[in-house]
């Protein structure tokens, strides 16, 4: 066993190196519970200005969100067993609608904007996941992020 190595550190990323994490990727994992169970799926998504903007289709998901809107969401970057990053937000999340008081169609307008930015087809005749048609925002109460070193 070679003991000149140092071992693997984790450290705290900074708040600015945290945002930029999750401003690199599209794709992370939201987590949710309801009573005794907990789901963790993945979604593309789009980080802005202190949210998270992604879509989904209707179903379970949002029914259990309407009644337990505390989420948290996680994108990861592996390079190796001891060389990652990871970013966890904790929020609430919102469904945006088009509809409603000039606020919601703003959010709603800006949402769709921003997920076209990863899918320019989104909400056309040209989507190719049509079904995915309810948009939502996590609203980001905290974040913390994360690196793994080698020695």
């Amino acid at each position: 066993m070679d003991t000149t190595t140092p071992p693997p550190s984790i450290v705290e990323l900074s708040p600015g190196e945290t945002e930029a994490l999750l401003r690199a990727h599209h794709v992370g994992r939201i987590a949710f519970s309801w009573r005794d169970r907990v789901d963790v799926e993945p979604i593309h998504y789009v980080y802005d200005d202190g949210a998270v903007y992604a879509r989904t289709s209707p179903g379970t998901k949002l029914l259990t969100l309407r009644h337990s809107p505390w989420v948290a969401f996680e994108v990861d970057e592996v390079h190796g067993l001891y060389e990652w990053r990871s970013a966890v937000v904790h929020g609430a999340v919102y469904v945006v609608r088009p509809d409603g008081r000039p606020a919601e169609r703003e959010t709603y307008a800006r949402a769709l904007a921003l997920l076209r930015t990863l899918e320019p087809a989104a909400l056309t005749a040209d989507d190719p996941v049509p079904w995915r048609n309810v948009l939502f925002r996590i609203s980001v109460g905290r974040m913390r992020g994360r690196r793994a070193m080698a020695g």
